[in-house]
Order: C-alpha cells, then sequence, then structure tokens
C-alpha cells in the first residue's frame, strides 16, 4: 500500500519498487517502504546517536547553540525533504541519504578528517567512511544493509575544494542523492555563518554585499532564496549519455552569490581556525591515538578488530567513530 503511494511522484524519481536492492538479499516489510527501512536503521544506529557530540566548525565551543555534526544532518534532511517534495522526488529516498551522509565524520569536524588523511596510508575522506559504517562497522560488523541507492547518495554527498555545481563537482546516480548534495552546502554555508557570528569572528552586517543583495541578510531569507531557487531551475533538460533528466540546478545569479559565500567563508573562518590553539590541541589528539593505537592494537574495543584488515585500518575506523570529548578524555588518560 505505502509503495502504491509512490506511483504519483514524478517519473524521473526513483520508486521503492525499482530499487536495486541490498547487498543482502531481504523480505519486504508489510509497512514501510525499502528507504523508510533505510532511514529507520540509520536513526536508531550508534553512529547516528554520536553525532550529537561530533563538532561541526568550532571545536568544544562554551555555547549552547553552536552547531553540532548531528544538527547540520537534521538540517540537510530538512532542506532536502523541502525540495524533494517540491520537485515531486522521493522524500524517503532522499531523508535517508541525508541522514547517513555524516555518520563517518571524524571527531573535531574536518580537522580529524585532514589528520587521518595525513596519517593513513589509503587517504581518509569521511563520505568513504560513512559508507563504511553502514556496510560493515555498524551492528558489530554486520551493517545495516542499506539499499544501493541510499549508498551511493551518502558514498556521492561530498566533492570539497570545488565550486558548487561546477564542473569538477560530481554526479549522483538518483535525483534524490543530487538534492541532498546541494542541500549540505545550503545548510553549512548558513549555518556556519550563524557560528561565526557567535564566536566573534564575523559580525551579522559583514557578509560580502553581492550575496546580501542576491541572498538576503537573515539565516533564513538567504536559506528560502537558496532552495526556492533551487526548486524554480531544477527541471531543464540536460543530457546525460543518451538519458535525458532533470538536473537539479540553481539560477546563474544565486549559484554565484553562494560560491561567493563558500569562498567568503573559507577565508574569514575556516582557514583562519586552523591556525588555533583548540586546533591545534584536536590535531595532536588524533595524531597520538592513531599513533598509540597502531602500536597498541590489542586496547582497542573487540568490535574493531573482527574484521580482516590492516592495524592502521581498524584504528582508523575506531578513531573516525569517536566523539569530540570521548577522544579527548582516552587521550588524556592514555598520556598519563
Amino acid at each position: 500500500m505505502t509503495e502504491e503511494r509512490e506511483e504519483s511522484l514524478s517519473p524521473h524519481a526513483v520508486r521503492s519498487r525499482n530499487s536495486h536492492g541490498r547487498r543482502r538479499p531481504e523480505e519486504p516489510d508489510p509497512v514501510r517502504t525499502a528507504f523508510q527501512r533505510d532511514r529507520d536503521r540509520i536513526i536508531h544506529s550508534n553512529s547516528f546517536r554520536r553525532l550529537k557530540h561530533k563538532t561541526q566548525v568550532f571545536i568544544a565551543p562554551l555555547g549552547d547553540h553552536y552547531v553540532t555534526r548531528l544538527t547540520h544532518t537534521l538540517e540537510v534532511a530538512q532542506i532536502a525533504r523541502t525540495i524533494a517534495r517540491a520537485l515531486n522526488l522521493n522524500e524517503d529516498l532522499a531523508e535517508a541519504i541525508a541522514l547517513g551522509h555524516d555518520l563517518g565524520h571524524t571527531p573535531f569536524g574536518h580537522v580529524g578528517e585532514d589528520v587521518l588523511d595525513e596519517l593513513f596510508p589509503g587517504g581518509f575522506r569521511h563520505n568513504e567512511q560513512s559508507l563504511r559504517v553502514v556496510d560493515f562497522l555498524e551492528k558489530d560488523g554486520r551493517g545495516l544493509n542499506l539499499t544501493l541507492e541510499v549508498r551511493d547518495g551518502i558514498v556521492s554527498h561530498s566533492k570539497s575544494g570545488v565550486d558548487v555545481l561546477g564542473k569538477d563537482w560530481g554526479g549522483v546516480d538518483t535525483l534524490e542523492g543530487e538534492v541532498v548534495k546541494i542541500s549540505d552546502m545550503v545548510a553549512y554555508v548558513n549555518h556556519d555563518i550563524g557560528d561565526a557570528v557567535r564566536a566573534g569572528i564575523l559580525t551579522g552586517s559583514g557578509l560580502p554585499a553581492e550575496v546580501v543583495d542576491v541572498l538576503g541578510q537573515s539565516h533564513s531569507r538567504r536559506i528560502n532564496t537558496m532552495v526556492s531557487d533551487i526548486v524554480l531551475n531544477s527541471w531543464d533538460i540536460r543530457v546525460c549519455d543518451i538519458i535525458k533528466r532533470p538536473a537539479i540546478k540553481m539560477s546563474p545569479p544565486v549559484l554565484a552569490a553562494a560560491n561567493t559565500l563558500r569562498d567568503f567563508l573559507f577565508e574569514k573562518v575556516y582557514n583562519p581556525r586552523s591556525a588555533e590553539k583548540e586546533t591545534r590541541k584536536a590535531e595532536a589528539v588524533v595524531r597520538f591515538l592513531y599513533r598509540y593505537f597502531n602500536r597498541y592494537e590489542d586496547e582497542m574495543p573487540p568490535e574493531y578488530r573482527l574484521r580482516d584488515e590492516t592495524t592502521a585500518r581498524r584504528v582508523v575506523d575506531y578513531i573516525a567513530g569517536m566523539t569530540d570529548q570521548f577522544a579527548l578524555r582516552l587521550a588524556e588518560e592514555l598520556n598519563k
């Protein structure tokens, strides 16, 4: 019955009955669609719960209103659901991808990611780690057994260091996944402004004039402008090889303003924070834990030693799953 409701979706939406399935086949649920089951599995996972104690940008902030990895994830899910509903796409699929997209993020935000990327021979990217979480690490190594569509959206959501919707932006197999990818950007460029104002790095009136003129001055106005623009501009036809489908897009003025805002945040917020004392401390903690557990692997929890992987791979899985405070406490205890 629930799957029948999806028949009214856009021809370009992914329907649960057309899913490419799971790595391990399962009997259908009598009430929920495949993508609803994925959403519920993610919400009830340990990795999802830990997001509430993982940093977004500001490490160990003193205020109560700074964004955490969990609140960021919920904002992305809300934005993605709004866009998916307006475009008559599969809202459940978009929500599941959004809720799972950052499960593999390290403690201390991108600081922890950068250190592990430097230390681990295979490199580290949080989107790939998020896929490892849902495939292998949850449920004592059994994983969540999610659908291929959700797994693809999770691993394809991130493309750092490139222009939004630029030539290196990268694609996702589903429009719902593309919606999450752009929703991620809409969320972080806006909530990171608020955190920077709280931290005294920016003032509310300090944004570039060309951004304010196009997107608006307030947090809500900027998000509303960007979301409305995505909805209004996402049905032009593009050619992907021989298959035509709508593209998730923004108008040139709004896209230019979004990229200007993103570049502004890197210049004024993200890059300067790399020189701060708390950032240096976070880097030192991750380096210490990586070297310590590579030397004393037997001191890691048993569940991280079950898989037939290299020691370094198991250590990275353990550290990436830590919350900020757990990593700080553990490093302090091991240093005694």
